[in-house]
């Protein structure tokens, strides 16, 4: 059941209250996203658009600019258009798909909020997915490319490796899942090709984490990862 909350100027339906807070918090108090492009119609893809609180966002932000949503669960994706219609934001795509290496569809977890993950092992089902790579090479400049896939960033990235050259800003959730293989070296190492610099912050924040080896939780390290061009 979702609830109806105001906040600024927008009023919203929300699966889930304190996911929401933390989505405020996060986008509209500390502004994780927020970026400067010289470009007069810049182009932003939102991957992991969820209820469409960052799109809202975006277009705050960048009223000129192309945003395209990507939201693996149906009924969160469904949300956010209704989200944006109710406040009379028309010109952003939304497409209900997980992004992915292959357009083949995927398993995926949903958990009715802003949790749901390839990763996960309840509630599956498969959904559509679009392969990231076809739609980077469709611009000839993205200056913006939020990735928050719960998971999938590690796969998707290696899949766009080479095609991120003409990607100006970046931000990845990076999601190490307990007893398998970290690949934050690897995500990292195809950003330094692509010419990005970047800045990560820990979200896990772990007291004593050679004590703390946060066991017994599904991840036991989640960070942020800001990347950007300098020249």
């Amino acid at each position: 059941m979702t609830k109806n909350v105001r906040f600024l100027n927008y009023t919203f339906n929300i699966p889930d209250g304190a996911s929401f807070i933390g989505q405020f918090k996060e986008i509209f108090v500390d502004e994780i996203y927020k970026f400067e492009t010289k470009n007069t119609i810049p182009v932003i893809f939102d991957c992991g658009s969820n209820i469409g609180t960052s799109l809202l966002y975006f277009r705050e932000n960048h009223p000129n600019a192309k945003i395209i949503g990507f939201e693996a669960d149906d009924t969160i994706a469904t949300l956010s258009i209704e989200n944006l219609k109710k406040n009379n934001i028309t010109d952003i795509t939304v497409i209900s798909s997980a992004v992915w290496i292959d357009n083949k569809g995927i398993e995926f977890s949903t958990e009715g909020a802003d949790g749901g993950s390839i990763k996960g092992e309840h509630n599956l089902k498969k959904v559509p997915s679009i392969r990231l790579k076809d739609f980077l090479l469709m611009e000839t400049s993205i200056d913006f490319l939020k990735m928050d896939i719960e998971g999938a960033e590690y796969e998707v990235i290696q899949d766009c490796a080479d095609a991120l050259s003409h990607v100006e800003n970046i931000f990845i959730e990076y999601h190490s899942w307990n007893h398998s293989i970290q690949t934050l070296g690897d995500i990292l190492h195809i950003l330094e090709k692509n010419g990005f610099r970047y800045y990560i912050e820990d979200i896990s924040k772990r007291k004593h984490p050679l004590i703390n080896k946060n066991i017994s939780s599904p991840m036991d390290l989640q960070l942020n990862i800001f990347g950007y061009k300098t020249k």
